[in-house]
């Protein structure tokens, strides 16, 4: 599908109703995670690292914009020098997801995340796409991955699941005032529909078996040395008190030779 129509949906009243949740949650979840390196991948006229602290960040991707050029499922970043990775709404339109997520676990360092977005088949928003719409038509043309089989992936490529979240559990309609009408169905939906969201949010943690992260010990030094202190000084007050008694003893054992 040309990009051009890519970028021409999210600026109707649908495009911009999901930019803005996904927007608000990237913002969330990527405050607290630290590093030195944070990659997007894809959607590069959107910052969704904004609110990441991490020095070094940029995107790469195929389209104008895009800090490196490169494709996702093969991507020429080292090995092991990515902190955090974003992937918004990149699988399901990649006629092989299983080989970009590959290239993801192999470019994150151990313990590095990553964060997926994507359209939920088992929603709203998934069934829009079986109802005659061409098939050019962005983004029901994609091939939307179930959110179970997507945690499925990630565990085969030992990851850990640490978060998952749904949004946008409104119809997709294409008129702004139905949007609003529903928008009651948004603020109920975690409670009372919370698999019918029509975008997910997937938050992974690299994990390598056998590694065992080493963790600084100044607290438990310094609390050793402060225990010890007293003991010390026990000591050295001791000592000083004996050393008269000893130069007593000294000087008696000398007048007897």
């Amino acid at each position: 599908m040309p990009t051009k129509n890519k970028r021409e949906w999210f600026e109707t009243c649908l495009g911009q109703y999901l930019l803005e949740r996904e927007q608000n949650y990237f913002d969330k979840a990527v405050a607290d995670v630290f590093g030195y390196n944070a990659m997007q991948i894809g959607f590069p006229q959107y910052d969704f690292l904004r609110a990441n602290r991490m020095p070094l960040q940029f995107c790469a991707g195929t389209e104008d914009g895009a800090a490196v050029l490169a494709a996702p499922d093969f991507l020429p970043i080292e090995t092991n020098s990515i902190d955090l990775v974003l992937l918004p709404h990149i699988l399901e339109f990649s006629s092989n997801p299983h080989q970009i997520l590959r290239e993801v676990q192999r470019v994150l360092m151990p313990e590095g995340h990553v964060i997926v977005s994507g359209f939920n088949p088992r929603s709203l928003w998934g069934v829009r796409g079986l109802f005659g719409l061409p098939e050019d038509t962005f983004p029901w043309r994609g091939n939307f991955i179930a959110l179970p089989r997507l945690k499925d992936w990630l565990t085969l490529l030992d990851f850990e699941i640490t978060r998952d979240r749904l949004c946008c559990y409104a119809p997709p309609f294409s008129q702004e005032k139905w949007l609003k009408r529903f928008t009651f169905m948004e603020a109920a939906g975690d409670r009372w529909w919370r698999f019918s969201g029509g975008v997910y949010f997937v938050t992974a943690v690299k994990r390598v078996h056998g590694m065992r992260v080493i963790k600084p010990e100044w607290k438990e030094v310094r609390a050793r040395r402060r225990s010890m202190a007293p003991v010390a000084q026990k000591i050295k007050d001791a000592a000083q008190q004996n050393e008269p008694r000893r130069a007593a003893r000294t000087k008696a054992e000398e007048g007897k030779n």
